[in-house]
């Protein structure tokens, strides 16, 4: 039956070039209009929509009774003629509103129920009816404009790396559990009662092993998984660009990827971006911005008057560690006190004990303030002058110890950023940050961990550090960063056997605990293991950055909630006492 209706055009590609022609459309019922005589119909498929027109007097009585018992979200396939609408019916709103079809006959190829959401972009729809019924949520062109960026942008990084020497290597699913990170997804072997594979978190050792084989420039659209909540920004599953390379440096590892994505920004928004990309050190980043995926869109950038301030009369700056602020140009303007008041609140769940502020009048240069009736005028007027203080501006400080203070500014200064519309979300600002420490220490562990993984080297100058004083060690590590949002992590990686033992005892493991989980590759360190690094980041967060969207459930086809459950197929789900019997697994219920 279909092979007479084969369709010759998609909905939205049909344009005035196409006037004149006889085609064929298949697709989904937008909405129906019936003015008695004559029926228009929107017709919708991947590519967008066209106005299909039923009119009596050009088709016969059946094709007309065929329209008007078309309802939203009937799949229908159309023939007819295109023709130029009147100058008075274009629909500048459509891309194909100077156009239309005269239906010459129709064929119902399947009828639909009311659907339970509204198949259009401009409704509010609960989130979770949504989900539920995904497959519908997808037929929205917003989520259909979405899925082919993502096409897009995994297309244009295959082709690029492709072209830089790379091959493509699938890694095993099923896994070993190395519980260093975030919890593993379990699987239960049947083979061998009482044993797990664990979903892999990322192939980071399988690649460094395919290195050791001699591939030299391995790469893999991979499918990761991490037994954690939901978030906006977080899935379950989830995918990353994973790559890794032999025989290189940091900056080697780094004009890969930033070529890759200076390809995904030409190729979806038409970007031109300089390379190579800025660099900063991770100590410059958190002196500066207060993080370590900073947002440069915007100034506001953390200064350290710490030693201006002593001695200065305000006993809270005199007596801490580390003084930090930032002027908030224009500010003062734009600040009630009572909003000045709530920003306190702000910095105290980031642990600072507070928040110091100063205005300046932008009519006379008034001073308001929390703390300058405490201060010697001359240190006042300095510390204007070190701020670039000037009419209309607001200054804030906090007094912690140096990392809490730079955090606490940080994230305000991200806060007010917002609030002041200084995030730009059409400019894209990449930048890497290098020089991680490798270790950071767990307070509720009482130990060192590392900071991006324990497979990363430490700079060659640091090494003699790493036991007497562990702190002072930077990596070899190197984070890309769009917009303040991490795009993803990569590290020069540890080759050789006995720094990789030293780097496991750094972490508190025993010799026998670090050959129970790791033997096998400090087995292979042994055989001539090349020095190689890599780096790998998220499809995902990716596209949700470049698609404007809020939540990584917006740019996967089938996601998770925010209990790690599927709304659709009701998963996770109960499975029967066989399959548990063979798998030799016996559950616990509360009582």
């Amino acid at each position: 039956m279909l092979k007479t209706w084969q369709r010759t055009h998609m909905c939205g590609e049909i344009s005035e070039a196409q006037c004149g022609q006889s085609v064929v459309l298949n697709g989904w019922v937008q909405r129906t209009r019936n003015l008695g005589g004559v029926i228009f119909v929107w017709l919708r498929d991947r590519e967008g929509l066209v106005q299909a027109v039923f009119n009596s007097e050009n088709c016969d009585a059946q094709t007309f009774a065929l329209g008007e018992s078309l309802r939203g979200e009937y799949v229908v396939a159309v023939a007819g003629e295109v023709v130029r609408r009147a100058e008075k019916d274009v629909n500048e709103s459509m891309a194909t509103g100077r156009v239309e079809v005269l239906v010459q006959r129709a064929l119902l190829l399947n009828a639909s129920s009311t659907p339970p959401i509204y198949i259009e972009d401009k409704t509010a729809e609960n989130e979770a009816v949504r989900l539920k019924y995904r497959y519908l949520d997808l037929r929205r062109p917003s989520m259909q404009r979405t899925l082919r960026m993502r096409h897009q942008v995994t297309s244009a990084i295959r082709r690029h790396l492709e072209e830089c020497g790379f091959i493509e290597v699938e890694t095993p699913i099923l896994s070993k559990s190395t519980p260093e990170g975030a919890r593993d997804y379990l699987v239960p072997s049947r083979l061998h009662p009482g044993t797990f594979y664990a979903l892999p978190q990322s192939p980071q050792i399988y690649k460094q092993l395919l290195m050791l084989a001699g591939f030299d420039r391995y790469y893999q659209l991979a499918r990761c998984f991490r037994d954690e909540d939901s978030r906006a920004d977080r899935q379950p599953e989830f995918t990353q660009v994973d790559l890794e390379m032999s025989f290189v440096n940091p900056e080697d590892v780094q004009r890969v990827v930033e070529g890759a994505f200076a390809r995904v920004l030409r190729e979806t928004k038409g970007l031109e971006i300089p390379l190579p990309l800025p660099r900063m050190t991770w100590r410059q980043a958190m002196d500066e911005y207060g993080s370590d995926k900073p947002d440069t869109r915007f100034g506001m950038k953390l200064r350290d008057v710490t030693e201006l301030v002593r001695g200065c009369g305000f006993g809270v700056f005199e007596t801490a560690r580390s003084v930090r602020g930032f002027n908030a140009e224009g500010g003062a303007a734009r600040l009630s006190r009572k909003e000045i008041d709530a920003l306190g609140d702000l910095v105290k769940t980031y642990h600072a004990k507070g928040l110091a502020w100063l205005t300046l009048d932008a009519a006379d240069g008034h001073v308001k303030s929390s703390f300058a009736k405490f201060m010697a005028p001359d240190v006042l007027q300095a510390l204007l002058q070190a701020m670039d203080a000037k009419p209309g501006d607001a200054l804030f400080f906090v007094a912690d110890a140096p990392n809490t203070a730079c955090t606490a500014l940080g994230q305000l200064r991200l806060h007010l950023g917002r609030k002041f519309g200084l995030t730009d979300e059409n400019q894209f600002n990449l930048l890497w940050v290098t020089e991680f420490p490798l270790l950071e220490w767990d307070e509720e562990e009482g130990r060192f961990a590392a900071m991006h993984h324990p497979f990363t080297s430490p700079m060659d100058e640091d090494e003699p550090y790493m036991e007497s004083d562990p702190g002072r060690v930077r990596a070899k590590a190197y984070d890309l960063v769009l917009n303040g949002v991490e795009m993803g992590s990569g590290s020069i990686r540890i080759h050789e056997s006995s720094l990789q033992e030293r780097m496991f005892r750094l972490l508190g493991f025993t010799t026998e605990q670090a050959w129970n989980r790791f033997g096998f590759l400090l087995e292979a360190f042994q055989y001539g293991t090349p020095p190689h690094g890599g780096f790998a980041f998220g499809v995902d967060r990716l596209v949700m950055i470049l698609a404007g969207r809020d939540s990584l459930r917006d740019v996967l086809a089938f996601p998770k909630v925010q209990n790690a459950s599927c709304l659709m197929m009701n998963t996770p789900s109960a499975v029967t006492q066989e399959q548990l019997d063979l798998l030799k697994i016996r559950t616990l219920t509360e009582e």
